[in-house]
């Protein structure tokens, strides 16, 4: 455990920051942020506003996935003897902001590295949006193209959990649009401005969605969640049809697996019908 005003230990130190109010800066982040010896930052400007606050002052250097390989084998290399602190614009890096190629060098060079957790905003709005939390996946930014925006929601149209995608506020209503088409009878749920004063998070209906933010043009970024699809409820007719069909042509445990899987029934009792319906 380290103090404040103890030297820091060289490597790569991964700082979650804020994701809109400045006061959910950790304790902890503050210490480290004061106490490196450079902060690695997507923007300058962004972070120089963050730090200035906390009143800090110290070494920036640009790095997003746009640096060219030898200015982040310069940084990996500098970690061997300082403390860098990794920070993006706003949340936990690497959440679909810059660092992953820069994690993975500074593995490889076995420099040790600590992780900060803090702000972050697809956990913020699946805690604010009342969707299903038990199981959930985040899927980046949801594609600009219409064509590869549609191919990503069917791709996950059978994932039985919540979805949870940024988007931006001009593409809202069309990728709302397509959820009503490729995932029909979701619930969905839009958050934006997240821990802002006019923080949101609206939940129904796509269509419901569509209607309300057309009438009232969304801004800000945007974090974008569907509910996992409908429960279908299978009737005992719905099942008998479906085990007499492949009856006809497999054994009954692999009639009975079928089943099971398209219809979520157990197994146990499903294979009973299946030999009380052979018998007949």
């Amino acid at each position: 455990m380290t103090h404040d005003g103890d030297p820091l230990s060289p490597g790569l130190y991964i700082v979650a920051t804020p994701i809109g109010n400045l006061g959910d800066i950790t304790v902890r982040a503050k210490d480290i942020l004061a106490r490196c010896d450079g902060i690695a930052c997507e923007d300058t400007r962004v972070t120089q506003k963050l730090i200035r606050h906390l009143g800090i002052s110290k070494p920036l250097w640009r790095y997003d996935d746009h640096s060219a390989p030898n200015d982040r084998a310069r940084l990996v290399q500098s970690m061997r003897d300082r403390a860098v602190a990794l920070v993006s614009d706003a949340g936990m890096p690497l959440v679909s902001d810059p660092g992953y190629r820069l994690v993975k060098d500074a593995k490889a060079a076995e420099i040790p590295i600590t992780a900060l957790p803090g702000a972050n905003a697809p956990l913020t709005a699946l805690a604010l949006s009342g969707l299903p939390n038990d199981r959930f996946m985040f899927a980046g930014f949801l594609p600009n193209k219409d064509k590869a925006r549609r191919d990503m929601l069917a791709e996950l149209a059978d994932i039985r959990t919540t979805l949870i995608f940024f988007d931006t506020a001009p593409r809202l209503t069309k990728s709302l649009a397509v959820i009503d088409e490729v995932l029909p009878g979701r619930e969905v749920a839009v958050a934006r401005e997240l821990t802002k004063i006019y923080e949101e998070c609206r939940t129904g209906s796509a269509q419901e969605l569509i209607a309300h933010y057309t009438a009232h043009p969304p801004r800000g970024e945007i974090v974008l969640l569907v509910g996992p699809p409908p429960e279908v409820e299978t009737s005992v007719d719905d099942s008998d049809a479906m085990l007499r069909e492949l009856l006809e042509t497999e054994k009954a445990s692999k009639a009975v697996a079928q089943v099971a899987k398209a219809t979520g029934l157990d197994r146990k009792v499903l294979y009973a019908r299946a030999m009380e319906l052979k018998g007949e």
